[in-house]
């Protein structure tokens, strides 16, 4: 992971500025201030927080406050987890289903929502 890390980061321009924030996201959003965020990735977040047994509910909730109150673009890549089987596992099945809560929260608030699908952007919102 960390060698796939370094090649995403040799291939951005030397202004991208990275932040590792696996639990928390709500304070690198207010430090960008108003530059632009990416946050990459939704999916990881949410599995950390799962894993660390979070208040999923409640950290969702901070983070789409937190990104309604930014003026600056923010974008926000997730994975899609919930187009395949039903996971036969709890743990699978309650991360599939909190993926999903997530995604549709974030999207509500989107402003644009795009799912890309073999590297074809379509348009959702």
């Amino acid at each position: 992971m960390r060698e796939r890390i370094a090649l995403h980061q040799t291939r951005r321009d030397h202004n991208w500025h990275t932040t590792e924030a696996p639990f928390d996201l709500i304070t690198p959003l207010q430090a960008a201030g108003t530059a632009p965020v990416l946050i990459d990735c939704l999916t990881l977040w949410l599995t950390n927080l799962l894993l660390a047994e979070a208040d999923l509910t409640a950290e969702s909730a901070r983070l789409t406050t937190a990104i309604a109150a930014r003026a600056a673009p923010t974008i926000l890549v997730a994975s899609e987890v919930g187009l395949g089987i039903v996971p036969e596992n709890a743990l699978a099945r309650r991360f599939r289903d909190a993926a999903g809560l997530l995604h549709q929260r974030i999207a509500a608030g989107a402003d644009h929502v795009i799912f890309m699908v073999a590297g074809l952007p379509l348009t959702v919102k």
